[in-house]
């Protein structure tokens, strides 16, 4: 049986479910194989089944292996599990609605919350390689994009030229939607790109990543447009050793919180109370998922979690300067699979 169906029937055992619903589509792929489809999936010691419409039928068979497909306008969920067994379902993806009309399908519902994600956290083989082609991707993209812009160009320009440039080498599309931040603008840290121009001594705050079968990538550099003042070069250098120092720390058994910390610590002599987010997340089917590495995480990293490193100091009015890189987490450190350069790179 798939290793993967195997380790959540381990989970499920030790809490006492016996059928698992599971509706995220993310956890769908993960545990199936059904990739962009609609309907559900169901795990039981006994039975694997896709249920889904006949949109989707002819694809699941192909590519859900081990696994019935069930077409979804012949069936209840109540088809599929035992009624007088204890039936889990994802609370933390369902709707009211689904929940309300579940419940009166099936009695023994047991919420799961986060169960079928934490095998997740651990990348296989297979995903890792996956992802190293969506950063690889996401790098060339920034090669490109520091050899296109120029003064005059507006941050949607930037955005846009990214976005093509992914799609046309490889990416089904944008892990999220870009960032490309000039300037004052680069205090955002979620910035939508707008109509602001480029122009001579601006940082540029540029956040992407792209999706290869599934999976994301995610990476930030900023850049300059000719010659920048001294304070920002100033910024600029004090974000990148606080990234070196992230990088230094993470390793198994760290605990997120002191790999933040590391990171945090540095920025804080100079800038304090400028960066406001944590370091870094993990990253994998979705752009955003477990570990954290934050100031509220106790729990140590392990060996295949896959996360991001990415300080930032935030200036309203002045600039904003982030540098993110992928890594994997290791028994001695990190491998970093982000390979574009740190070093302050100078545009147009």
């Amino acid at each position: 049986m798939n290793p993967r169906v195997n380790k959540l029937l381990e989970l499920m055992a030790n809490k006492g479910i016996d059928s698992l619903i599971i509706t995220d589509t993310k956890n769908m792929h993960y545990y199936s194989g059904f990739y962009s489809g609609e309907g559900y999936v169901v795990i039981s010691a006994s039975d694997l089944v896709v249920v889904t419409d006949s949109r989707y039928t002819e694809y699941a068979q192909s590519a859900c292996i081990g696994f019935e497909v069930a077409d979804i306008s012949k069936h209840k969920v109540s088809d599929f599990v035992c009624q007088n067994s204890k039936v889990g379902f994802e609370d933390k993806n369902i709707s009211y609605a689904g929940y309300a009309q579940l419940s009166k399908e099936i009695k023994n519902l047991e919420p799961v919350g986060d169960m079928a994600l934490l095998p997740r956290q651990i990348k296989d083989e297979t995903e890792k390689e996956t992802v190293k082609k969506a950063v690889k991707i996401a790098d060339d993209a920034f090669s490109h994009i520091c050899s296109y812009m120029k003064p005059g160009m507006t941050e949607k320009d930037v955005a846009a030229e990214i976005d093509c440039f992914m799609k046309k080498n490889g990416a089904e599309g944008s892990s999220f939607s870009t960032i490309a931040a000039a300037g004052e603008r680069g205090s955002l840290p979620h910035a939508i790109p707008t109509d602001r121009k480029l122009k001579t001594g601006d940082l540029v705050v540029m956040d992407f990543g792209c999706v290869v079968d599934g999976y994301c990538s995610d990476m930030t550099r900023t850049v300059a447009v000719g010659d920048i003042s001294s304070e920002a070069k100033k910024v600029y250098d004090t974000v990148l050793e606080a990234q070196l120092a992230g990088l230094s720390a993470v390793r198994e058994g760290v605990l997120g919180c002191d790999a933040d910390r590391a990171a945090r610590n540095i920025i804080d002599a100079l800038y304090p109370g400028t960066f406001g987010h944590s370091l870094g997340h993990g990253v994998g089917l979705d752009i955003h998922e477990a570990p954290n590495l934050s100031p509220k995480n106790n729990k140590p990293l392990k060996c295949g979690n896959v996360v991001t490193v990415e300080p930032g100091i935030y200036l309203p009015g002045f600039c904003g300067v982030r540098i993110e890189d992928m890594v994997i987490v290791t028994e001695n450190g990190c491998e970093i699979l982000t390979k574009s350069p740190k070093e302050l790179v100078t545009v147009g």
